[in-house]
């Protein structure tokens, strides 16, 4: 039986001989490539072939050595404007101010070009930039999804989070071990607790009368976005019979699960450290001195309170309203779980309560409430909260491997533990006093220098951003059924560089940007077309779409409106009319500024995507996305067109370029190109763009068309 079907689809892109020589170390050893450790393999010594020959680092032996074997070598050094270019959409997601590109060609320092690379990785916008592809990982979304898709009011502190954390370089392995654990690592640390919301982004159906199907819903949504982001698997058949390819057994999936079988939501303060005393402070002090009027509010209030909760616990089964009725105290760690999702459905809120009082009762719950304010100031407002996931307690439910996956049939009880290839011993795992440790235990396997997946996963996911596609085409499947490494020594090269380098994404950035394969020119020629046609050998550089989120940022900042602040609540641009607030849309931000934020601040709807991202092939925020396709369609072309928001632009863009150089046709002209593609026309364009302006109806129309006309190049859309 043949092991390596991929073989023969690969003879014509990767040198045969590599290839063997990966398979015998395959067929070697019955471990797949991706659960051995990764090794650092020596440098190939390449040969020149000109300046186009020339490694600027181990990186570029790598690839040459390659590409040398085929026949090939790199295509030629692109030119500045497309480098200032490419690599300022790279780094920030924005494209480079004429001032800026000027500043760059008109630097003559051998050093110029890396003194780009660090202006650019030292700009707050590089993490505006990256996070957005960690929230696609991270399935973000500020609403639960399903029917009611209620909202996440705090979801936007983990984006937040995830900006600073890639603004500062926080090191990948902290990263990550704040990210499930920050609660148990570092607890006195707001922001490591606001990682934990990485967990909490799951599609939730917070309204389900069937509990426990609920409960394991979300545990399978949780081991299988820590599979595939951190470890680049998929493990979803193994819930129901061990994997049809990958040597991951059901008792594996249900081991790695058992890790967050303790889990629990919990909205916690978040602000700094003498705010929340401060805050905690006045609040007992605010108790003290109303205890007791509130008791004899809650003694008033206590019949309706019992009336709404009988009877909204009626929709429940019998087992579950007596789970919930029982003490905290007597609650077993599955109980508790289950009590906490009852309660959130049926606990009454105090202003539904005094709403539903009458006559005598009323009038005395209202004479106590002023006297509330009579013996104590206000109740003090509670400082900022974060959505984060923390542990039931330092007992964990018990996690059985369910037959065929199914929550109903459970069988034998399992420990966590690691996938077996990797590491086959069971979780050695210590409590806390009010969690189990058990995230904790797997942070630090996560995290380890010798982990077989976590570095290479990462490194891929960079490297695929940054050349358009991975050493590994499947980022979140390094299993038998993704596509093998076209390059695997560099895969692993890359990944012992990387935790030498103490997980420094920063670092990595730099490598990559730096190397003589990333500063190729596009499109290669017609030997390596015919021997490379798909360019996995890296002989030059992939032209890539702007996503829609870099688009709308483009057009905003060419046009001067884009507002640069960080941070803070999301924004709510303007929808079509037809998808307002009435049909599952939202209100528009009251500010027209506001508006005009980043794309990646902009309200992230679980059930509805902002129309132009979503055309531009934005993800489905149910699971986690490691690739974004790119599609070519007409309502692309249309929404560019005829779309609200590009006219708009477009309007703008033109009021631009005429107050910064007033009406004569020519400046016009080149102000406009300088902005939209970092060049002048040539004498062709000048020449037809003049008569356009001339004939328009009148000029600052004709402006405004041919601003929109720019908008809709692909030298616009598209990055060479």
């Amino acid at each position: 039986m043949n092991r390596l079907p991929w073989l023969a689809s690969l003879r014509h892109v990767v040198p045969f001989g590599a290839l063997l020589a990966f398979a015998s170390s395959l067929a070697a050893d019955d471990k797949p490539w991706a659960f051995r450790s990764p090794s650092r393999p020596p440098v190939p010594a390449v040969g020149t072939a000109g300046d186009r020959g020339a490694a600027r680092s181990a990186l570029d032996a790598f690839l040459l050595a390659k590409l040398q074997a085929a026949g090939l070598t790199f295509a030629p050094e692109a030119d500045r404007r497309t480098l200032i270019r490419r690599l300022t959409y790279d780094l920030t997601g924005l494209p480079p101010t004429p001032a800026e590109v000027d500043a760059f060609l008109g630097d003559k320092s051998p050093d110029a070009y890396d003194k780009l690379v660090e202006r650019l990785l030292a700009s707050p916008r590089h993490g505006e930039r990256w996070a957005a592809y960690w929230l696609d990982l991270a399935r973000y979304a500020e609403t639960d999804g399903f029917k009611s898709d209620d909202l996440r009011p705090a979801a936007w502190r983990y984006r937040d989070y995830v900006i600073r954390a890639f603004n500062a370089d926080k090191p990948y392995d902290r990263f990550l071990a704040e990210q499930f654990a920050g609660d148990e690592l570092f607890p006195d640390d707001a922001d490591a607790l606001v990682a934990t919301g990485f967990h909490r982004h799951y599609p939730d159906e917070y309204n389900a009368v069937n509990l426990e199907q609920r409960r394991q819903e979300i545990l399978n949504d949780l081991t299988d976005t820590t599979a595939a982001v951190v470890l680049g698997l998929t493990v979803g058949c193994a819930r129901c019979h061990d994997h049809k390819f990958d040597p991951i057994s059901q008792e594996d999936y249900y081991r790695l699960q058992a890790f967050f079988a303790a889990y629990q939501p919990a909205e916690v303060p978040v602000g700094k450290r003498e705010e929340v005393e401060t805050y905690r402070r006045a609040l007992r002090e605010w108790e003290e001195k109303t205890a007791d009027v509130r008791r004899r509010m809650k003694e008033l209030e206590e019949p309706v309170r019992k009336n709404f909760l009988a009877s909204r616990k009626k929709r429940f089964p019998t087992e579950y309203q007596e789970m919930f009725d029982l003490p905290p105290e007597k609650r077993t760690p599955l109980q508790e779980q289950i009590a906490f999702m009852v309660g959130k459905q049926v606990n009454v809120a105090g202003d539904e309560v005094a709403k539903s009082m009458k006559g005598e009762v009323k009038q005395r719950w209202e004479d106590l409430r002023k006297r509330m304010s009579e013996v104590a100031r206000p109740k003090p407002p509670a400082p900022p909260s974060a959505m984060t996931l923390t542990d039931v307690g330092s007992v964990a439910p018990p996690t059985r491997l369910l037959k065929r996956g199914d929550w109903r049939h459970p069988a034998q009880e399992v420990e966590p533990g690691f996938p077996s290839t990797c590491d086959a011993r069971t979780a050695l795992v210590t409590p806390k006093a009010a969690t189990t440790g058990r995230r904790s235990e797997l942070a630090r396997w996560l995290t380890a220098p010798d982990n077989p997946l976590t570095a290479r996963v990462l490194v891929n996911r960079l490297w695929q951003h940054h050349f358009g596609r991975g050493l590994v085409a499947t980022p979140s499947d390094f299993g038998a059924q993704g596509e093998p490494p076209t390059h695997p020594e560099l895969l692993d090269w890359l990944a012992r560089e990387f935790v030498a380098r103490r997980w420094s994404l920063k670092e990595m950035h730099r490598l990559m940007v730096t190397s003589a394969a990333y500063r190729q020119s596009c499109g290669g020629d017609e030997t390596a077309a015919r021997l490379d046609p798909e360019n996995r050998l890296l002989g030059h550089t992939n032209r890539r779409r702007l996503e829609g989120e870099a688009l709308r940022d483009a057009m905003l900042s060419v046009a001067g409106l884009l507002n640069a602040k960080a941070g803070g609540p999301s924004v709510a641009p303007e929808l079509p009319s037809e998808m307002g607030a009435t049909r599952g849309g939202w209100p528009t931000s009251a500010d027209p500024a506001e508006r005009d934020r980043r794309s990646v601040y902009v309200f992230a709807k679980r059930n509805l995507r902002y129309p132009l991202f979503g055309t531009f092939d934005a993800p489905d925020a149910n699971e986690t996305c490691a690739r974004r396709f790119t599609t070519t369609t007409a309502p692309q072309a249309l929404m560019l067109l005829n779309g609200k928001l590009t006219l708009d632009v477009a309007r703008a863009f033109a009021g631009r370029v005429r107050n910064e150089v007033g009406d004569d046709p020519d400046k016009v002209i080149d102000r406009a190109h300088r902005l939209a593609l970092g060049r002048l026309p040539d004498a062709d364009e000048r020449a037809t763009m003049r008569d356009f302006l001339r004939h328009g109806a009148s000029f600052a129309d004709a402006v405004a068309d041919l601003c929109h006309a720019l908008l809709n190049l692909n030298e616009f859309l598209y990055v060479d």
